[in-house]
């Protein structure tokens, strides 16, 4: 089969972004699908042999980046076309070829107020120090609400903001702050090296792009508890998840004192998916909102993170919810589905009597 295919990768990304599509896939075998609210579908073009997948994404990449696929078998980076979008890609090795997905990631960052996020989301981006985690699924928005998050800070303080991540995704001009970007693999070696660096740089906001491992992990928590606000994100499900999956990183002998530095660095937690829109097209946020509140420290100190939920239900006057009571509300206001309701819960018992009610 040719090697060159019937269009290049550069117009692919604009059909993509043409059609409203969050991601691109390209595999052996199969024509170009593209992610639309949630649904992959195939591109009416031919099917993309090996050698021509190569060509397609080699012709994107630097040399570096060319030598780390090749000696790596991975690699995540990122790639602009001018006036059209961001994209962040992952390339890697599958049965002996390439395979590539981008996510596209728009040049605008979207304002926080048009995320439909609970108020007091914002109102985290206003402390001075301490640990805000955004969690979810991959492909629920995590990166657009913590791009936000920066925007809003960098517009509205005078700070020194530094983001690790990788690859680097939104694009931050200086405001009213300076923001540094550093971006693994291109800016610095490793996550937990450039951690440990960040903390000589002055920042008063770090952003880690994911808590990743033991190192990120220790560090960020250490510079949450020493005068520095921390936002960074977990792929968890939901608040008391992600109180677990920070423990259970380290060993049983270190997990008392990583409570009691949790319990007391950690200012909140939102967790997010993204719901079909009933009976139209795109897509809606639903949002778990946890609040460190004098008894949520106590529940993660003697873990007892399984009782959170209970305290999220009840915290609604603080501006707390449950991943299950979003999904309600959308609901009642016609904005999703019973099914997919109860598809997204947390607790099918639990969102079935809310339903009830009505």
């Amino acid at each position: 089969m040719d090697s060159i295919y019937s269009i290049d990768i550069n117009s692919l990304f604009k059909i993509t972004i043409e059609r409203n599509a969050s991601d691109l896939h390209l595999i052996p075998g199969a024509p170009p699908y593209i992610r639309v609210d949630g649904k992959l579908e195939p591109l009416d073009m031919p099917i993309i042999a090996s050698e021509t997948l190569k060509n397609l994404v080699y012709s994107i990449l630097t040399e570096q980046q060319k030598s780390i696929l090749e000696k790596e078998l991975e690699l995540d980076f990122a790639y602009s076309i001018s006036g059209v979008s961001r994209f962040r890609g992952n390339i890697l090795y599958q049965r002996g070829t390439l395979g590539a997905a981008f996510r596209v990631v728009p040049y605008k960052i979207p304002d926080i107020e048009t995320l439909e996020l609970p108020r007091g989301v914002k109102d985290l981006c206003s402390l001075s120090q301490g640990l805000v985690l955004v969690t979810g699924p991959t492909g629920s928005g995590k990166s657009t609400t913590l791009a936000a998050m920066i925007d809003y800070i960098n517009s509205n303080r005078s700070l020194n903001i530094l983001t690790l991540e990788d690859p680097i995704e939104f694009l931050h001009k200086h405001d009213k702050s300076i923001i540094c970007q550093r971006e693994v693999g291109s800016d610095t070696h490793s996550f937990s090296k450039a951690l440990r660096h960040a903390l000589r740089h002055d920042p008063d906001v770090i952003l880690i792009g994911e808590m990743r491992d033991l190192d990120s992990i220790s560090i960020a928590l250490t510079a949450a508890e020493t005068g520095h606000l921390v936002l960074s994100s977990l792929h968890t499900q939901n608040a008391p998840l992600s109180i677990s999956r920070i423990i259970d990183v380290f060993n049983d002998d270190k997990r008392s004192y990583i409570r009691q530095q949790l319990s007391n660095s950690l200012q909140g937690i939102v967790s997010q998916q993204l719901i079909p829109r009933k009976n139209s097209t795109g897509r809606v946020v639903a949002v778990e909102f946890m609040l460190n509140t004098p008894a949520v420290r106590t529940l993660i100190r003697e873990g007892k993170e399984h009782q959170l939920y209970s305290i999220i239900q009840t915290g609604n006057a603080l501006g707390m919810q449950t991943m299950d009571q979003s999904l309600f509300r959308l609901y009642r206001e016609g904005k999703i589905s019973m099914e997919n309701a109860l598809n997204f819960c947390i607790d099918k018992k639990e969102m079935n009597r809310m339903l009830a009610i009505i």
